[in-house]
């Protein structure tokens, strides 16, 4: 599995943007457990929504480049 060197929304995991599956490949787990992370955290979060932090994410991230990986 390729890893990132820098954050960067990925281009091999995406399922919307790409923001969670650049998340897992630059700690490098897997994306299917970040996303569940994910879910989990927003949905026991009542003052943050998890779609505004995915949207913030979304904006500051940017997109990864074939240069993005080690």
């Amino acid at each position: 599995m390729a890893k990132l060197a820098k954050l960067h929304r990925s281009q091999n995991n995406r399922m919307i943007a790409g923001v969670m599956g650049g998340i897992a490949e630059y700690v490098g787990w897997s994306p299917l457990w970040v996303r569940l992370l994910f879910v989990v955290i927003s949905s026991l979060s009542a003052a943050v929504p998890g779609i505004l932090i995915y949207i913030i994410l979304w904006i500051i991230m940017p997109n990864a480049t074939n240069q993005s990986y080690e």
